[in-house]
């Protein structure tokens, strides 16, 4: 588990980042593949968005790399902006919280957990003449899943009775989408709101090392 340093309040930037910096680099790689496909010349960007997708053709020939490289790329760079500001509200909140440890082993087991459980259900709909074959090529990219997770576990974050309104809205917000013949990304996100959830466990005793970063500001 990282260890935080003490007060830096002469740094408030450096001091917020270094409070939760699992996911700042997470949020630097995905901000610089996002300009690879900003710039990238024409048809380059698709190239480059499937040969990083976790999607049934790439989990079949190469399972570790397609899981591994489809968290760090978005589909669309404009949303960039987007992300940053969810990273901020969820993941950085979830880290500093649970510490670097505990947050990326709740995100990665959604991500992993989410991508294959959805692209098994993909891929019987597919054997079942349910989904055209050209779906295990789909473009399966993106931070969301891990997202979900976040914003499940910070529901424990949350004192009474705010935590059950929040709860509902985050399963309204996943859960709708799924039961009103949704694809198979939001069933992923689901999955990884269960995931979030199910994490609970995790989070009885707070990271020692937990910055207040109220005090570093």
């Amino acid at each position: 588990m990282i260890e935080h340093t003490g007060p830096e309040p002469s740094r408030p930037l450096r001091a917020w980042i270094r409070s939760s910096p699992g996911t700042h680099i997470w949020l630097l790689i995905v901000a610089v593949t996002s300009v690879v496909v900003a710039i990238a010349p024409d048809r380059l960007d698709h190239v480059l968005l499937h040969r990083n997708s976790s999607n049934i053709h790439q989990l079949v020939k190469y399972p570790l790399r397609a899981l591994l490289s489809s968290a760090f790329w978005i589909e669309n760079p404009a949303s960039l902006a987007l992300y940053a500001l969810l990273f901020e509200l969820f993941h950085a909140t979830v880290e500093r919280w649970l510490g670097t440890l505990r947050w990326l082993v709740i995100v990665a087991t959604a991500h992993i957990v989410a991508t294959l459980a959805s692209q098994k259900v993909l891929l019987m709909a597919i054997q079942d003449n349910r989904a055209p074959h050209s779906m295990t090529h789909v473009v399966d990219i993106g931070v969301s899943y891990g997202l979900a997770a976040s914003i499940g576990v910070l529901t424990y974050r949350l004192p009474n009775p705010w935590r059950w309104f929040y709860l509902a809205g985050a399963v309204a917000f996943f859960g709708i989408p799924l039961l009103t013949g949704g694809t198979f990304t939001d069933l992923g996100h689901a999955i990884s709101l269960a995931v979030g959830l199910l994490a609970w466990p995790l989070t009885l005793h707070p990271d020692p090392h937990r910055v207040d970063v109220s005090r570093e500001t």
